[in-house]
C-alpha cells in the first residue's frame, strides 16, 4: 500500500467512526485553553481538568494571573508534574501577554512561541483547537501511532512527523486530525500494547500488516 493510499484509508476510517473527536481538556476560553495545555505537558488531561476550575476561577483573566505569586499559583497546580516550573511559566506568560499582547493570547505560532513555556507543540495545539488552523501537534501518542500505522517512515522526531503528516492530510481537516491521532494512542494504540483487536484500522496498518505477515 502506498503512503497516499494508507492515508487516505485511515482518514477515511476516522471520519466515518470518529467524526466528533475533539479535546479533552475542558475550557471557556483562549487563555483558560492556553492554562490547560502548558498545563498538561507530561500530565493527563483528567488531571489537568481537575485543577483548572479552581484556578481560572481565581485568575480568569492574563492581567488577574499576572498580580499572582508563583507561590500563588503553585498552591492551584500542586498535583500536576512540575508544578514549580509551570507555576513559574504561567506567571511568566500572564505578565507577557499583558504586557504586550494587550491580555490577548496570540492567533499565531510565532508570537504564541515567544510566550514563557510555550513550545512548538503548544503553540501547535492553540492554533488548531482554539483558531481552526492547519497546524499539526505532536505529542507522543501522535509520534508512536503515525509510526506504527506507516503515515510517517523513520521519523525522528516530531517536528518530522509533522511535516511528514501535513503533506498528506487536507489542511481543512488537520485540526481534527490531530485528535483523531491522539485519542486513537491514547485509548487503542498504546505504547505497550496496542489494542490491535479492538483497532478498525488493522487493513491498512503497517504495524498489524507486519506482525501477522
Amino acid at each position: 500500500m502506498t503512503t497516499k493510499k494508507r492515508f487516505e484509508a485511515v482518514l477515511a476510517w476516522f471520519e466515518a467512526n470518529a467524526a466528533s473527536a475533539e479535546s479533552e481538556l475542558n475550557f471557556d476560553s483562549p487563555f483558560s485553553l492556553l492554562v490547560a495545555v502548558m498545563l498538561s505537558a507530561q500530565c493527563t488531561d483528567r488531571r489537568v481538568n481537575m485543577v483548572t476550575p479552581a484556578l481560572m476561577q481565581a485568575y480568569p483573566t492574563p492581567e488577574q494571573m499576572a498580580k499572582a505569586s508563583v507561590e500563588d499559583i503553585f498552591g492551584y497546580i500542586r498535583s500536576v508534574s512540575y508544578p514549580n516550573a509551570k507555576a513559574a511559566h504561567l506567571l511568566a506568560t500572564a505578565q507577557r501577554l499583558t504586557e504586550v499582547y494587550g491580555g490577548q493570547v496570540p492567533d499565531n505560532l510565532e508570537d504564541l512561541q515567544t510566550l514563557p513555556g510555550v513550545g512548538r507543540k503548544t503553540a501547535n495545539v492553540i492554533c488548531a483547537v482554539q483558531w481552526g488552523q492547519a497546524t499539526m501537534a505532536v505529542d507522543t501518542h501522535i509520534f508512536r501511532v503515525s509510526e506504527r500505522i506507516g503515515l510517517t517512515t523513520h521519523s525522528k522526531n516530531p517536528l518530522q512527523t509533522e511535516r511528514q503528516l501535513v503533506k498528506y492530510i487536507p489542511a481543512a481537516i488537520i485540526p481534527k486530525a490531530h485528535h483523531w491521532l491522539l485519542l486513537h494512542g491514547r485509548y487503542i494504540c498504546q505504547a505497550r500494547k496496542p489494542h490491535c483487536e479492538a483497532c478498525g484500522l488493522k487493513p491498512y496498518c503497517r504495524y498489524f500488516l507486519m506482525i501477522n505477515d
